[in-house]
């Protein structure tokens, strides 16, 4: 499956960023991993089919309601399985 990684900056942490997208990946039936960046980035690898990845790549830009998304940085990155998705601490 066609894997991405993904980069997401602004007010995205302190505001359950990783907790929306690991409830908008599951919904999407998506896997793979999130977590916090020292630089106050957010930070996600992220498996399934092209047409999942684009709606959660779309989702991403807005996030949830308290986060003030700036850029997101979409790369396609080497495939990875997963079992299920996973908030990184």
């Amino acid at each position: 499956m066609p894997t991405l990684s993904i980069i997401v900056r602004g007010k995205v942490q302190g505001v359950f960023f990783r907790q929306s997208t690991k409830e908008t990946a599951l919904s999407l039936q998506l896997s793979g991993e999130v977590w916090n960046n020292v630089d106050g980035t957010v930070g996600i690898v992220v498996s399934g089919n092209r047409e999942q990845l684009d709606a959660f790549v779309k989702w991403c830009h807005q996030g949830p309601s308290r986060a003030r998304v700036q850029s997101v940085e979409v790369s396609e990155a080497d495939e990875r399985s997963f079992s299920g998705f996973a908030v990184v601490r």
